[in-house]
């Protein structure tokens, strides 16, 4: 992700209880303005339009190789077009986080664009006023977006919910078999993770991506990629 200049580049480390803290409390907002959700997928787009009164739109951004942007002085959240779920519905779950990462921005960082350098700077340096690249980054900024998008999209009562109702229980799922079993069927590489069925089903009921879905599982405890290894001790401590 980048700055436009003059925005400010200082932010500050946040745990990651605060962020999801703070998607909690936008959440909860939103439910005492138009009334809870009470099963997903979350509205991202109303929450944006309706409660945060941000004009959201789809524009052409290739140009400047980024999947959205937020236009602090505009109050505009702005997606890049080829993400646009009446024309590819099957991009729908990358364009709501999308949407949920903007959110973020605003909610977290667009205190950092101060007011006196909004006004004073000129329009094409002055907008957009926060750029997400495409592609990794290991911006902070980026990080804690991406960590807003998935509590707000994916918070975890609603998930604990909805993995009871399939699971019959808590307990994780050791997936790696599935996985072994799916790397080998697709031909994957050592580094490349399929996401597993689990995964995949709740990802359609939160309207998500399958990707995003089975981080959140494997980041809650829920999924389990690997085996547990046996204790080395295990022989002398069954004498």
């Amino acid at each position: 992700m980048r700055w436009a200049r003059g925005s400010g580049s200082g932010v500050k480390f946040l745990p990651e209880q605060r962020i999801e803290q703070a998607a909690l409390d936008l959440l909860y907002r939103y439910a005492n303005q138009f009334g809870s959700i009470v099963s997903p997928p979350v509205p991202v787009e109303e929450i944006v339009e309706s409660h945060l009164g941000l004009d959201l739109r789809l524009e052409d951004l290739q140009g400047r190789k980024a999947l959205g942007c937020l236009r602090v002085r505009k109050r505009q959240v702005v997606i890049e077009e080829s993400l646009d779920p009446t024309i590819y519905p099957e991009r729908e779950g990358r364009y709501r986080f999308t949407v949920g990462h903007e959110a973020g921005h605003w909610e977290l960082h667009r205190h950092l664009v101060a007011p006196a350098e909004q006004s004073s700077l000129p329009m094409e340096e002055a907008e957009p006023s926060i750029i997400c690249r495409a592609g990794p980054s290991t911006d902070r900024k980026e990080w804690q977006a991406n960590q807003f998008a998935a509590y707000l999209l994916m918070p975890r009562d609603m998930i604990i919910q909805a993995w009871q109702a399939r699971r019959g229980e808590l307990g994780p799922y050791v997936a790696a078999d599935e996985i072994a079993d799916l790397s080998d069927r697709w031909c994957l590489g050592e580094d490349e993770t399929p996401t597993v069925e689990i995964a995949r089903d709740l990802a359609r009921e939160f309207n998500v991506s399958g990707q995003s879905m089975q981080i959140r599982l494997v980041r809650m405890g829920l999924i389990v990629t690997s085996k547990a290894q046996p204790s080395l001790f295990f022989g002398e401590h069954s004498r």
